[in-house]
């Protein structure tokens, strides 16, 4: 692999960094993911470029935009860089993620994959469309302890 390393088959989650609400949602699923499943990187990585750019993704300043993604979408793909490399955004890239964390988070997901997509999506697009106002930005990414260092990329 290139700049991403060897994060085998566990799912690389691509993350607004300078997001208040997604670093606290990181490291909310960092403390649940006990069986090292998750790989991070913030979407201002350059280590994440090539891929953005294969699935029409562009970097900017203010996160990912392309005419099929709204502005800081979350994004997990599955085999980056591989032939079967699988990107899934928004509700499904959170479902994705509940679900390779140890019960009870599985059946959670299971019980959200139930909602239909575009309602699932919605909510996902209102707490997107808000979260600079209530949990604010950060100018710089923020800085993973020593523990946490070796799951972000």
């Amino acid at each position: 692999m290139n700049d991403l390393g060897n994060i085998g088959d566990r799912l690389l989650v691509i993350f607004d960094g300078h997001c208040g609400f997604c670093n606290r949602s990181v490291r909310w699923f960092l403390t649940r993911d006990g069986n090292d499943r998750l790989r991070f990187v913030a979407s201002e990585s350059p280590k994440v470029a090539a891929i953005l750019a294969h699935h029409g993704i562009c970097q900017t300043g203010q996160g990912l935009t392309s005419s099929t993604l709204a502005p800081s979408t979350i994004l997990v793909v599955r085999n980056p860089e591989g032939s079967a490399e699988q990107v899934l955004v928004r509700s499904n890239a959170a479902i994705a993620m509940l679900r390779e964390l140890p019960r009870p988070w599985p059946a959670v997901a299971a019980v959200l994959r139930c909602i239909p997509r575009p309602l699932r999506d919605l909510g996902y697009r209102l707490i997107a469309r808000f979260r600079y106002r209530i949990w604010g930005r950060f100018e710089t990414c923020p800085i993973p302890t020593a523990q946490e260092r070796i799951r972000f990329l």
